[in-house]
């Protein structure tokens, strides 16, 4: 199989040097939209075995491969069978953007507790969604975070709209932050992102090159100050933000 031709000479660079030192090369990636499809009910968001297959192959040559997501570290695990698959006997898995790891080579988990300010959130929630006509919204308690997601509903980007006020305001009552993705609204601790949780890994591996696969806002903060944003599609969500407000 043929190499994909670089689109500039800085990508060609990299390139080379992947193919030169794979060995010192880290593979990291998002799991939802990119590994696993996006689906409504994300208990049933199983990542695609052609997609785990090729880490697999890839984990075999490369130093490191990891996941970084915002789901819980135990549900990637489980959704993506990452145990079932040779050549990531060494893989590593940061869930929750990076408050929660998984290593496979001990097989062992390393999970902080919740912070119970996610608890009261949970609790206000479906009195907020039933006072805005959205009680069919769906809630997903991540543990150390909370998601509204509207996809499932019959106008998925208005009710997207509807709730950047009233879940600002919760989220700023218990001292936490609201970020935004595809048809989601997500509630969760301040201080931590997919970005310093990639980097954070990076130098752990003494990785020399990386190279990073993801599809959603969260994302874009791993690609750090050189990254080429779909402006159109952020203009489309951020939009829905309150003016007064800056997401983490």
């Amino acid at each position: 199989m043929s190499l994909p031709e670089p689109l500039t000479a800085l990508g060609a660079a990299a390139l080379e040097a992947i193919v030169r030192s794979p060995s010192e090369t880290l593979i990291a990636s998002d799991f939802d939209g990119t590994l696993a499809p996006i689906v409504d009910d994300p208990e049933r968001a199983y990542a695609d075995p052609g997609a785990v297959a090729a880490l697999g192959r890839l984990g075999e040559h490369v130093g490191a491969v990891v996941v970084i997501t915002g789901r819980p570290a135990r549900m990637a695990v489980r959704l993506g069978r990452f145990r079932e698959v040779a050549g990531l006997g060494s893989m590593i898995v940061l869930g929750q953007y990076g408050v929660e790891r998984w290593d496979a080579a001990a097989d062992e988990y390393r999970l902080p507790p919740n912070p119970p300010q996610i608890g009261a959130v949970a609790d206000e929630l479906p009195k907020i969604l039933d006072s805005l006509g959205l009680a069919e919204a769906r809630i997903e308690d991540k543990g150390r975070a909370i998601a509204v997601h509207t996809r499932s509903l019959s106008d998925p980007k208005g009710a997207l709209a509807a709730l950047a006020d009233p879940l600002a305001d919760l989220a700023e009552r218990h001292g936490l932050v609201l970020t935004p993705g595809k048809n989601v609204w997500e509630i969760r601790s301040p201080g931590i992102d997919k970005g310093a949780t990639l980097r954070t890994i990076v130098d752990e591996s003494a990785a020399r090159q990386v190279i990073f696969a993801g599809d959603d806002l969260g994302d874009l903060r791993r690609f750090g100050p050189y990254a080429n944003w779909r402006r159109r599609e952020w203009q489309d969500y951020s939009s829905a933000l309150p003016r007064t407000r800056r997401m983490r």
